[in-house]
């Protein structure tokens, strides 16, 4: 007969073992796969706006089979991906039918789909959103872009002022929609924040800014935009660590979140103990020339930020943090 002591561990266990099934992740690992795909449906001249939206089906059943078998946890689709730019009598026939198939493929896979679209918030307000469905084929959350473009707001998009970080179960993710990317404001609240990804969906690439928005938000960032120019995702670096291509639409890596950004400064000979110590279960990544370096945890039972405060090694922001006041005090700013 089992005694209490034992029935409660065996409950306990059988709990946890459940979550991680539901989920993928277990609570020591960060490990993620993320998947982009840069491309749109062509246009379909047709006074049927059924059969654009039929077009548009067909055309992301196609394209999502491309990723599918390396089981992303998140795929990320461009701006507009479901032709919402055909205009108003277009998107009244459309209403939620491509959601509602980007939630089936979602819930059938296991997975998040962040994907950009035009949609009616309220009655005669529209927004440009990116939704992120999540596993259960629900909505996670949406981020309505900050900073549309002259020519949208002309045309009837509204501008929004809300920026969510939204929460996943493998990390918390915020969102930034093509022209979104020039805009400081929008890039500085999301520094506060601390995401772990950035998504970005777009028409345009937006070349520096996107390692600029990786590095200073310490963020990884996945780029979905349109195919004549690449689908990238970055490290927290900014480095690219996977890509589309001329003849690929789409780009998947398996990343891992727990990670940390540390600054080489007194931390050289403190970086070669940690790896002397733990091997293979730790990586360095040095970008060059940045003189700051990614240390990630590959060892299930500690985390990046375990592993340097075991070594007293500053984080990197803390590192300029300190130099700020060191520079504020003790007389050396006149």
């Amino acid at each position: 007969m089992k005694t209490k002591d034992s029935i409660k561990l065996f409950n306990i266990v059988s709990a946890s073992a459940i979550f991680i099934l539901s989920t993928g992740i277990a609570l020591a690992e960060r490990h993620v796969t993320v998947a982009t795909i840069g491309n749109v449906p062509s246009e379909l001249k047709s006074e049927n706006k059924q059969e654009i939206v039929n077009h548009v089906i067909a055309f992301w059943k196609k394209e999502l089979k491309q990723v599918l078998p390396d089981k992303p946890d998140l795929i990320v689709l461009p701006e507009f991906c479901d032709l919402s730019g055909e205009g108003e009598d277009y998107l009244r026939v459309r209403k939620n039918q491509v959601l509602d198939y980007f939630s089936s493929v979602a819930k059938s896979n296991h997975c998040y789909i962040a994907f950009g679209m035009q949609r009616e918030e309220k009655e005669g307000l529209w927004r440009n959103s990116c939704v992120v469905i999540d596993r259960n084929g629900g909505i996670a959350g949406i981020y309505n872009k900050n900073f549309p473009t002259i020519m949208e707001m002309e045309s009837g998009i509204k501008a929004c002022d809300e920026a969510p970080v939204i929460k996943c179960d493998f990390g918390r993710v915020a969102i930034a929609i093509c022209y979104d990317l020039n805009f400081d404001e929008l890039r500085l609240r999301y520094i506060k924040e601390k995401p772990d990804l950035i998504l970005f969906s777009s028409m345009y690439h937006g070349g520096v800014a996107q390692n600029i928005w990786a590095y200073s938000c310490r963020a990884y960032f996945v780029g979905s935009v349109y195919r004549q120019t690449p689908s990238e995702i970055r490290n927290p670096m900014g480095q690219v660590i996977a890509s589309s291509t001329n003849y690929f639409d789409f780009a998947v890596a398996r990343i891992n979140l727990d990670c940390e950004l540390v600054h080489l400064d007194y931390n050289w000979e403190k970086l070669t103990a940690l790896k002397e110590k733990y091997g293979t279960g730790v990586t360095v990544s040095d970008p060059g020339e940045l003189a700051s370096v990614l240390v990630t945890s590959e060892e299930s039972k500690i985390t990046a930020d375990g592993m340097i405060k075991e070594f007293g090694i500053e984080p990197l922001d803390e590192y300029l943090n300190r130099a700020r006041e060191f520079r504020r005090s003790n007389g050396y700013l006149k």
